[in-house]
């Protein structure tokens, strides 16, 4: 059965990438339940949708449809061998770290109930920035990490509630359009001939990323 491994909050500490805001990036993980909820708009929201958990830059992250971020530690470990050096839970800025789930792979949409209360939507990739690559001090890094398309899932809240290492995640609806998190990434960044396919996915999609593939837009990796 698909669970939590890890939950993860990050405290604003300052940013290694000269120039940028402090960041909550390195977060840490959290013994004990975690209020989960809707964080409201990017910039005059909550920031996080978790409880305790800090958001430096609103103008790019946090905010509804990025209220939680989640990575599989089956692609940490992947990770961690590749790169030669441990890949701790929350390493990737993730708040949820999980377990047998598709998480770069999830659908578009798809809703996962966690524990008894909580039920999150997935929304789409991560994008890497700047303060990530600082953050891993890896040279390269965002080029590495775009070429494997192994990017986490942003999800929104649906049902708000307490979640917990530990807790039993269950998919509980996956659209039928068939948009995976981990194409929309590829679309965004380097295979934009991916991007009509990607509006297949609807609503799900979101105002944003909608309009990004209707005007053929992308990401580049620096």
């Amino acid at each position: 059965m698909p669970a939590l491994v890890s939950v993860n909050l990050g405290v604003l500490r300052k940013n290694r990438a000269a120039g940028h805001h402090d960041t909550g990036i390195d977060k840490r993980s959290h013994e004990g339940p975690v209020e989960v909820r809707a964080p409201g708009s990017r910039r005059d929201g909550l920031g996080s949708g978790l409880v305790g958990d800090a958001v430096g830059n609103r103008r790019h992250h946090g905010g509804d449809r990025q209220a939680v971020y989640a990575v599989a530690r089956e692609e940490l470990d992947g990770w961690q061998e590749q790169l030669g050096r441990p890949m701790a839970n929350g390493v990737f800025g993730e708040n949820l770290t999980t377990v047998g789930l598709e998480v770069s792979d999830a659908v578009i949409g798809e809703r996962w109930r966690i524990g008894e209360h909580v039920e999150l939507q997935v929304t789409g990739p991560r994008i890497p920035c700047v303060t990530f690559r600082a953050h891993l001090g890896e040279r390269g890094w965002l080029k590495t990490f775009t070429r494997a398309a192994r990017c986490g899932a942003y999800l929104s809240v649906v049902s708000p509630g307490p979640v917990c290492a530990g807790d039993e995640i269950l998919v509980v609806h996956r659209p039928d359009h068939g948009v995976l998190v981990s194409t929309a990434f590829r679309a965004l960044t380097l295979e934009p001939a991916l991007l009509p396919a990607i509006l297949d996915a609807g609503d799900d999609l979101g105002d944003e990323l909608t309009a990004m593939a209707r005007a053929g837009e992308t990401y580049s990796p620096a």
